[in-house]
């Protein structure tokens, strides 16, 4: 079995993916998100910026032959090439380790069990590695071509040196070890700050046996591992619809919000593997494992979803009421994090003031979209922002998440707006994020507003839109001009504004109900 290192990268993400790419159904993915293909082009844009330092050499092989690579990727090392791009490191099967570069050699450990399998597959060939660096860097040294060696070094997009990094380079390194029969000293990951990090390898290549060790086991015996849904982790994955689908059917622990990976464990060895028992055992079982209040707060949320009832929680510190004034302002951003660019501030004000006592919410409402439609309009948008919040200087300023306060904060230090005119924005903001999670448990998967939204039965009229969506529209927006993009990010704007309203009407009003508290 060949394990690449883009293989190795999905398994230590998540087992399952690594799997599924490998076992799986492919007409069960999911179409690639356009979040995903753009961030792949930028990844391709920061590598091409990075190579305008270095004056690289390109193995020639044909598309995806890895083993005709790996021997010009050795021809070029021959030949002391200063660098090497998309090179190809293989372990040639024909030709035997070099006894101080197996894996038990290496470890600098006594023997580990997990090192010692990982070294029988490869003797036995069950096992072949390969990776594919993104640079090759010639270095001062000794190796089987003469007084030279080289380093792998590795150009990824992310903004810190993350572990599946790391344990990536530690698989380039032994590679290169075998093929230029010298182990490198070092092995370096350039990041989006285009900074130089260097990869610890006394402690990564000894984790990278125990996790090839993992890993082989799990695929060379096609053992699929157990589904999980983690909120952040899958929501980018092809697998993922296939992936909820078994979840849902199974009613699976990790849809109960705040199950974590390690928090399912601790359950599993309590013997509770489902809603139901999580729900009907006796809360000092699980006390001393989770703590009195994770335990009560899990259970009461298992509860709520196998009742599909909403409950009250039994606050210590009491919350004030929920404002409500004649105008209110329901409000909602879209941003580009790559440019730090606030470029839509999307209001719905609801004035009472005159309206029928049974009129609908169409005939005393209004969706103001303050758009940028080009990054230096930002200024703009923030003004006439200031203006229309300060006509009603007593409306309440209802959002979801602490991020719009922040960016009013923000906002305010980039262009300069007096201290007390931000300060009294900020004392109108009632994040209701912080309202539902502090004060009631729901029958949702995850307390996104979206989730929340479409259990209220709010839905969003463009079906495949999301916050990364509407960060790949605006983008092509700026590159295109095709107003289509504009509008649908407005569209969903819209839609995220009257889901924040229709929350805060629904909540409300339940927390006036006179139902019986769950008590903490």
């Amino acid at each position: 079995m060949l394990i690449a290192d883009d293989l190795l990268l999905d398994y230590k993400r998540c087992q399952r993916r690594a799997f599924l790419n490998l076992y799986g159904d492919r007409t069960e993915r999911d179409p690639e998100r356009d979040f995903v293909s753009k961030l792949r082009s930028q990844g391709s844009q920061h590598i091409a910026a990075i190579l305008a330092d270095y004056d690289c050499h390109r193995p020639q092989f044909a598309w995806r032959d890895w083993d005709a690579g790996a021997i010009a990727t050795a021809h070029l090392m021959a030949q002391g090439v200063d660098c090497i791009h998309q090179g190809v490191l293989q372990v040639n099967r024909s030709d035997p380790f070099p006894a101080h570069l197996w894996p038990s050699a290496i470890a600098n450990a006594p023997p580990n069990p997990q090192v010692l399998a990982v070294e029988a597959q490869l003797r036995l060939q069950a096992l072949e590695l390969m990776g594919k660096p993104t640079l090759l860097v010639k270095q001062p040294g000794k190796s089987r071509w003469g007084d030279w060696q080289y380093i792998p070094i590795n150009v990824k997009l992310g903004k810190r040196p993350k572990p599946e990094y790391k344990l990536v380079s530690a698989l380039h390194t032994y590679l290169l070890a075998v093929m230029q029969e010298a182990l490198p000293t070092e092995a370096h990951l350039i990041l989006r700050d285009r900074d130089v990090h260097s990869v610890q390898l006394h402690i990564w290549l000894p984790r990278l046996w125990e996790v090839l060790a993992e890993c082989s086991e799990v695929l060379l015996l096609s053992r699929e591992p157990e589904v999980f849904i983690s909120r952040q982790r899958c929501s980018l994955c092809q697998w993922y619809s296939h992936c909820n689908a078994i979840a849902q059917a199974q009613n699976h622990l990790s849809l109960v919000p705040g199950v974590t990976p390690n928090r399912y464990e601790q359950l599993q060895t309590l013997g509770i593997q489902t809603l139901e028992t999580l729900a009907s055992t006796p809360p000092q079982e699980l006390n001393s494992t989770l703590g009195h209040d994770l335990a009560l707060n899990l259970q009461q949320q298992a509860w709520s979803i196998l009742s599909n009832q909403a409950l009250k929680k039994q606050t210590k510190r009491a919350l004030p009421p929920l404002p409500s004034q004649e105008v209110e302002f329901y409000f909602d951003i879209e941003a580009e994090p790559d440019r730090n660019l606030d470029y839509l501030l999307g209001v719905v004000q609801i004035d009472y003031r005159g309206a029928p006592l049974r009129g609908s919410l169409r005939d005393r409402e209004q969706f103001i979209p303050l758009v940028a439609e080009n990054p230096a309009a930002e200024a703009d948008i923030w003004q006439q922002f200031l203006t229309l919040m300060e006509s009603e200087p007593n409306a309440p300023i209802f959002h979801f998440s602490e991020y719009e306060v922040e960016t009013i904060q923000r906002l305010g230090r980039l262009y300069k707006t007096p201290l007390h005119r931000v300060q009294a924005l900020v004392s109108r903001c009632v994040d209701l994020h912080h309202y539902v999670t502090a004060t009631t448990l729901l029958p949702v998967q995850s307390y996104s507003l979206k989730a929340i939204a479409q259990w209220l039965g709010f839905q969003w009229r463009d079906a495949e839109a999301s916050g990364d969506q509407t960060v790949c529209w605006y983008d092509r927006w700026l590159k295109t001009g095709d107003r289509d993009c504009l509008d649908a990010i407005i569209r969903y704007n819209e839609d995220d504004c009257r889901a924040t309203y229709r929350l805060k009407v629904w909540l409300a009003d339940f927390l006036e109900t006179p139902i019986a508290a769950v008590k903490e």
